[in-house]
This record gives structure tokens, C-alpha cells and sequence, in this order.
């Protein structure tokens, strides 16, 4: 909300020395989000003045148009005669009054205005256009031309209010009433403890039976409609420059007088307004709910089919707008051809949801919809009738119908009871009765009562429906920055838990391993599970749909990361950085057997265990999830020698490390899973009370994969599950024994099946060895050899010994390989090679 600081100046008499900036701190202090003070017209210096087209001389012989004009601007100029300006403008006429920069003068920009030489004449001095003066868009795009009755030589800078200054408002959701001067005044009038001049007091006419007829089929969907009707205006008559200048500064183009007319009523009061050529409205007016599938062409030439859901204002012929959010193009006023003489006017309350949600489903953001869906106050839709209506009479020389149309629908104004210390108890602090009260009465509330008190809350602050909402509002206006500063005290013997703990260290180990964190939105679109390659049946495929999502594109919660994060390597491949190793921990969301209901948790006192975990027990299962993905070079060439690109072993050891962190022990054997190549796939496996649990994959992913998703060739990922891992955890891993006597090594070649894992041949080996041994690692792969056999392959394997109390002899490691390497005979059938 853009708000000129001399309109706001109407209806709060600030002190002439307040400046926009010291109104800005004023309203920030109060909780409004004043993001900047636009200080209009502050490079700007004149003479700018009115001047008056004597005469036009077209030039010839140039490849644009252009005009050689004498200009009547008074004494302004020093001599009193007629002043010579070139202008390549054609959108004004001999005789027009328009606004004439002079020689000396200054434009915005740092813009210096001198006579000079152009097309064979000397111009002394501009006609300016309204972007030339920083007004912003008019509508004419062209040059300014003033109402013939303005006099020559007036000062322009006055006469269009140039210099002014323009607080840009952020309004957030909660605070629609700040959508309008009125909202913003009473905000200003209470921060500075001065009388607000409330522009919606106004004298109404009483509702009667010969206003314009009205049927409301939905009264839930509009609980008060206003009606009200003028004839015999002057189609011709343009907007007056102060009303032009208004709604240019709040941040709207002006279009023609009775359009105007409205926007400006709105800007001044809040409540959005829809003006009807009489002419062209057929029957009743009606508010009711659009038949699923029927068409309306709104005032932007789109045809838009309707949702059964949809609000829409009809007359006989059916749908003529949607309500609360754009008119329809078959009864707009005409400001082209200049013949509409009798308008409707329309100041209705819609609910805001329902608006927010037709808004929404028609990609049709507008400044009515964006005030409907934070909340409009009913009580004003009459008041801005009669001010529109005045306006119209005033300017247009209209005539006021004496039809009041009213259709209202019961209700009753909403009350809170509050204990009047529950403020003080909120912020800690000691405000008492008195301040309470009178901070509550200062928004607009009425209250009684004394240490209970009953507050009925003001028809424009919808958003106050509960104690602590009220409490919010006495610790706004008493100043956020007054509340006590402490710091909370926890008890001794807490801290991180064991899951946490992990979490970190794990962060910690990628991060050492030169992955880089990629924090993602957690939302995503089913489509992304065909890219991935996932089966129609894969659990991966069930997920938690948003009832209001952020996009329509992504409604659903991730049940997987690698979407997010194959999405940012892409991003940043795209962007130049080939090279990438990416890493992300988050949740993933999966839906519960039974759909249950989250119940609503009291604010006024501490939840119990039962309400709390009735809560969690609606909520969807939330494990932890680690991922890496992997493209370009995992080691840089340079002098010291040759590069090394990313493959899947990466990927297989990023989990690898991860499970090390943990303190478990990860199994690693082939597998073939979704978006991986099944060639090149690692299934993830630890063991949880005895029972093995695929926890992840890991490996290259599929060509097809790639493609789809626009990857860099050989893009190598993995994800895990990190509650299962901890689960597997024995706690937190130990510190190695650290033994001052020496190793003893043996290496061992078995001959086993190309069908048979490495991981069990390890595993045979390390329990064969026994507690001696310290370390066993495979060094060494052989397949396809004559020797070995058909379909036979050779695994190399170097076993470190090494005792706490003694030093080993030969006999001693020999007996223990020996032994593991019997072991692994009997279990995979290996044979000692050589």
C-alpha cells in the first residue's frame, strides 16, 4: 500500500515538521512494515509552469515528426513573450494548455533544462509529458494536457503536486484494514495520541424500496450488498488533476471518472467498488454461485470458465463479474467512446475465502481480490456508497437516485472475554487495567467489565478473534521495544539429543568430504516419480497432498530428496559449475495408514500429553533422509597429475562414511532400484535387531534418468535413511585401541563365482579372522582371466593383524588368515588362488 503523506495528512493533523521518515519509524513502531519513504519530486526545480499553444509549425525533412511551437507562459519566462520549444510530441493542439519546463530548470534525473540548438531552431525550454516529470503513467502517453481552465503561468509544481513524499507499505495477511488511508490514519492517529478524522462518518440515506433490485442466493457468500444509482452524467468529463495525482502516487493509472472515482474510494476507505452502465445491466443484479462449467469475459478481454465454487454477480442473461474480484467486460463503463451516463454503484462484503480461492484458481490477482481475502470491514460498504456517489454528483455532474438498495444478512458483532491482566502475563510485563483498556478502545474495541473484561471487536479487524490476539494488539501499541530482554534459563543435564547429534556429525563428515549443502523446498509435483523411472506400485509414489499449496505445479510433500537436489546440480551445471557434489539432509513425508484429523490445540494454556499426541498422530511419517549427488570431477587435474572423474564408488562411500559416523556397519551389495542404472547400483542394507533392512541405494543413475531430467552425463547420487542407520547404531562410536606393537599383514586372492557379493566374502573373512584382526581391505578385482576360469572373477584382500599385549609371529597371523580364508570357502565357495 503506497500512502502519499499529504493525503494521510486529511485525516491526522501530524505536526508540519514531521517528515515521511519520522512518520515511517512511527508506524513501524506500532507493527506496520513501512519498507521505503519515496521522496517524490526531491531533484526537482523549476520554473515549471502552465502555458498555452499559440501556435504550431511542422517541420520538414526530418525522419520523425516534429513541431515548432510558440507557447504563451505568461511573465514566467521574464519578458512576457511567447516562448520557442521544439517538440516531437502530437498529441496536443493550438490552443491546449499544457505544462512547460523553462531554461534553468531541473527535471528528475539531475535532468538540466537550457535553450538550445535541435532540427534548424533554438528550444527554450520543454512541453513536458508525464514520465519527462516523474508522475508515472497517466494513461495519455504523451504530453500533459491541462483542463482549459487552469491559468497561464501557474506554477506547475503545485498544480500537480510533484513534491511530495510516499510511504510503501508490505501489509501483511493479518492486517487488511492497513490496505486503505483510512486504516493507515487511524494506525497514525493512534501512535501520535491525535483525533482521527474518520472519512467513512459520513450521513446515509436509510435503505428503501425503490433502489436498483438486488437477489442474494448466498447470503454466506455475501452477507451485505449496497446498491446505488446515478443518472445524467457528463461522459466527457475527465478526472480532476488531484484525483488523478492520488491515485498515480498510490500506485494506479487513471482510467476514466466514474472508474477513477471508485479506485479512489477504495484507496480512501478499504472497500473495493464496482461501477455498472446502467444501459447495459439486464434485470436484478444477483449474487450467487457459478454453474460448474459456465463462461464470463472479464474487463482484461479473457474468457474464463467458472467453478461451481466460483462467486459471481449476475443479471438476467447470467454471469456479469466475479465477485470481489474483476467485473465483466459486457457492462464496464465505456471510456473509449465517452456515452455511459448512468452507472450502478456496487459495495458488497464477500467472504474472504471464498474470494481468496476464485482469486487463486483463475490466476486473478487483483486490487479488489487482494483486500476481500485479508478481510474487508462490512460497516463500510454503505459509507463508501455515499462517498462515491458524492464524488460522482460533485464532478461528474450527475444526479443521486433516491433508491437505497440494501440486502444485509443477520449477524452479530464477535466478543472476546479476557482476564484484563492476561496482556501482562503474555509479555512479562506490568501494564495494568487502565493501559488495557484504553489500548483496546484505541483500535476500536469496546470494552467492559474489570478483571474480566468483554471486548467486541471493531468491524474492520476480523483478524481479532481470540485473548491472545488482543494481547498481541496492547503489546504492539506499547512498543515491542519496551518488553524486557531475557534470556531463558534451561535446566542443567539437557542438550542435543542422540538423533541430532548425529545429524550434525554427519553434516560435519560430507561437508569434510567436499560436498556442498543444497537446503530445498520440500514440495514437489507427481510427475517427478515417472522422470525418476519409479514403478507404478513403488511406496515412494504415496504422498501427502498440501489442501493450499505454495504452487500448483508442486501440491505434494517430497518423499524422497533427490529430486530437490538433482534440480539445484542442474541449476548450477546450467549456470557454468560442472564440477558439483552436492549433499542435503531433510525430512521426507509418508501419508499414514488412516487419515485422522488434527484437532485444534488451546491457546490458553499448556496443551496436555493426550492433545499433543493426538496431534502427532494425525501427522504423516517424518523420517530423515540423507542424499549426495555427484557430477563432473571428484579430483582436479593440475600439475600434480592427472584428475579423477565422479563415479559410483563416490556415491557408495559417501554412504559408506555416513554409516562409519553412525557406528554400524553398512552392507553394500548390487541391487536395482528406480532412477539408478541397474548395472551400476548399490542396494544399502544394515541390520536392526537382527534382521537385515534396505535403508537406501547408491551408484550411477540411469541414461534415460538423465535424459529426462536435462543431467550431466554419469550423474551419480545416493540416499539413505538416517533413522534406520541410527537404529542400527550401537550409540556413538567408540576410539580405536591404539596398540604400540606392530602389524602383521597377509594377503590373500580368492577365486569365487562373478554371482557372489564382495560384501560376503568380506564378512566371512573378518568373523574367520577374529578379534586379531585390525583391518581388512580389498585392494584388487581380476575377472575374465583364462586362467580363472568361465565366469569366475579374483578378489584380492589385505589383512592387517596386530595384538594389544604381544607381538604377533608369522605362525600366529597365518593361523588366523588360514582360518578366515576356510571360513569364506565353506559360506561362498571360494578358493585360494595360485
Amino acid at each position: 500500500m503506497r500512502v502519499p503523506l499529504s493525503w494521510l495528512r486529511e485525516y491526522v493533523d501530524l505536526p508540519a515538521t514531521e517528515t515521511g521518515r519520522d512518520v515511517q519509524a512511527k508506524l513501524i513502531s506500532a507493527g506496520l512494515e513501512v519498507e521505503t519513504v519515496e521522496q517524490l519530486g526531491a531533484d526537482l526545480k523549476g520554473p515549471l509552469v502552465v502555458g498555452q499553444v499559440r501556435s504550431i509549425e511542422e517541420l520538414e525533412g526530418f525522419k520523425k515528426h516534429i513541431r515548432f511551437c510558440l507557447v504563451d507562459v505568461g511573465t514566467a519566462n521574464g519578458t512576457g513573450e511567447l516562448q520557442e520549444i521544439v517538440c516531437g510530441a502530437r498529441n496536443f493542439a493550438v490552443g491546449d494548455k499544457v505544462v512547460v519546463v523553462l531554461p534553468g530548470a531541473v527535471l528528475p534525473g539531475n535532468f538540466a533544462i537550457a535553450a538550445r540548438q535541435t532540427y534548424g531552431k533554438t528550444s527554450h525550454g520543454m512541453i513536458c509529458s508525464g514520465d519527462e516529470l516523474g508522475m508515472g503513467d497517466d494513461g495519455s502517453g504523451g504530453i500533459i494536457v491541462l483542463p482549459p481552465e487552469v491559468e497561464v503561468a501557474t506554477d506547475a509544481i503545485e498544480l500537480l503536486q510533484l513534491v511530495d513524499e510516499v510511504l510503501d507499505i508490505a501489509v501483511t495477511p493479518d492486517r487488511g484494514y492497513a490496505l486503505s488511508m483510512r486504516g493507515v490514519a487511524r494506525e497514525a492517529a493512534i501512535a501520535y495520541g491525535l483525533p482521527l478524522l474518520d472519512p467513512a462518518l459520513l450521513d446515509v440515506p436509510a435503505p428503501n424500496a425503490f433502489g436498483y433490485p438486488v437477489r442474494v442466493s448466498d447470503p454466506m457468500g455475501c452477507d451485505r450488498f449496497t446498491a446505488r444509482t446515478v443518472t445524467g452524467l457528463d461522459p466527457e468529463t475527465l478526472s480532476p488533476i488531484w484525483l488523478r495525482r492520488r491515485l498515480q502516487k498510490a500506485g494506479m493509472r487513471p482510467i476514466s471518472l466514474a472508474v477513477d472515482i471508485t479506485n479512489y474510494v477504495m484507496l480512501e476507505l478499504g472497500q473495493p467498488l464496482h461501477a455498472y452502465d446502467r444501459t447495459r445491466v439486464q434485470g436484478a443484479i444477483g449474487v450467487r454461485r457459478a454453474e460448474q462449467g459456465e463462461k464470463l469475459t472479464t474487463l482484461d478481454g479473457v474468457t474464463r470458465t467458472l467453478d461451481a465454487e466460483d462467486l459471481v454477480i449476475t443479471d438476467d442473461r447470467g454471469p456479469i463479474g466475479l465477485a470481489g474480484v474483476m467485473g465483466g467486460a459486457n457492462t464496464e463503463i465505456d471510456d473509449t467512446e465517452g456515452t455511459t451516463t448512468e452507472v450502478v454503484i456496487e459495495a458488497a462484503h464477500f467472504d474472504a475465502l471464498s474470494i481468496a480461492r476464485t482469486a487463486r484458481r483463475h490466476k486473478l490477482a487483483s486490487e479488489a481480490s487482494k483486500r476481500f481475502e485479508r478481510g474487508v470491514d462490512p460497516q463500510a460498504a454503505s459509507a463508501a456508497a455515499q462517498r462515491t456517489v458524492d464524488l460522482l454528483v460533485l464532478l461528474a455532474g450527475g444526479t443521486a437516485d433516491a433508491g437505497v438498495t440494501e440486502v444485509i444478512a443477520p449477524s452479530a458483532p464477535h466478543s472476546i472475554t479476557i482476564p484484563a491482566n492476561h496482556p501482562d502475563k503474555v509479555a512479562g510485563v506490568d501494564y495494568g487495567r487502565e493501559t488495557v483498556v484504553r489500548r483496546l478502545q484505541q483500535v476500536g474495541c469496546d470494552v467492559y467489565g474489570q478483571d474480566e473484561l468483554i471486548v467486541t471487536v471493531p468491524s474492520w479487524r476480523p483478524d481479532l478473534t481470540d485473548p491472545n490476539d488482543l494481547a498481541e494488539e496492547v503489546i504492539r501499541l506499547e512498543g515491542y521495544e519496551n518488553l524486557p530482554s531475557t534470556l531463558p534459563k534451561p535446566p542443567a543435564g539437557l542438550g542435543l539429543t542422540g538423533r541430532q547429534r548425529l545429524h550434525r556429525r554427519i553434516g560435519r563428515v560430507l561437508a569434510g568430504a567436499g560436498y556442498v549443502e543444497a537446503l530445498n523446498y520440500p514440495f514437489i509435483g507427481e510427475h517427478v516419480f515417472d522422470q525418476l523411472g519409479l514403478a507404478a506400485d513403488d511406496p515412494k509414489r504415496k504422498v501427502v497432498k498440501l489442501v493450499n499449496p505454495l504452487s500448483d505445479e508442486e501440491p505434494a510433500l517430497r518423499t524422497t530428496l533427490l529430486p530437490g537436489l538433482l534440480h539445484a546440480l542442474r541449476r548450477n551445471d546450467g549456470r557454468g559449475s560442472h564440477d558439483l557434489a552436492l549433499f542435503e539432509t531433510g525430512l521426507v513425508f509418508q501419508p499414514q495408514d488412516e487419515l485422522r484429523v488434527a484437532g485444534r490445540l488451546p491457546v490458553d494454556r499448556r496443551p496436555t500429553d493426550e492433545e499433543i499426541a493426538s496431534l502427532t498422530a494425525a501427522l504423516p511419517v517424518q523420517p530423515r533422509h540423507a542424499a549426495v549427488v555427484l557430477a563432473g570431477a571428484r579430483e582436479q587435474a593440475g600439475w600434480w597429475g592427472k584428475g579423477r572423474p565422479a563415479d559410483w564408488a563416490d556415491a557408495i562411500e559417501a554412504a559408506r562414511s555416513l554409516a562409519r559416523e553412525a557406528g554400524t556397519e553398512l552392507l553394500v551389495r548390487a541391487g536395482q532400484y528406480g532412477p539408478w542404472h541397474p548395472g551400476r547400483c548399490a542396494e544399502l542394507a544394515v541390520v536392526v535387531d537382527g534382521q537385515e533392512k534396505v535403508i537406501g541405494h547408491a551408484g550411477e543413475l540411469h541414461p534415460g534418468v538423465l535424459k529426462t531430467l536435462g543431467l550431466p552425463a554419469r550423474t551419480c547420487a545416493m540416499e539413505l535413511d538416517l533413522d534406520a542407520l541410527e537404529q542400527a547404531s550401537a550409540g556413538l562410536p567408540k576410539g580405536p585401541k591404539i596398540s604400540t606393537f606392530p602389524v602383521a599383514t597377509q594377503d590373500v586372492a580368492l577365486v569365487v563365482d562373478k554371482t557372489v557379493p564382495h560384501v560376503d566374502v568380506e564378512a566371512a573373512l573378518r568373523e574367520g579372522a577374529g578379534e586379531l584382526l585390525e583391518s581388512i581391505r580389498l585392494f584388487d578385482v581380476y575377472e575374465n582371466g583364462e586362467q580363472l576360469g568361465e565366469g569366475k572373477k579374483s578378489l584380492a584382500y589385505a589383512l592387517r593383524f596386530r595384538a594389544d599385549d604381544r607381538t604377533l609371529t608369522v605362525d600366529e597371523a597365518s593361523a588366523a588368515r588360514d582360518v578366515a580364508v576356510a571360513l569364506a570357502g565353506e559360506r561362498t565357495g571360494a578358493v585360494l588362488r595360485g
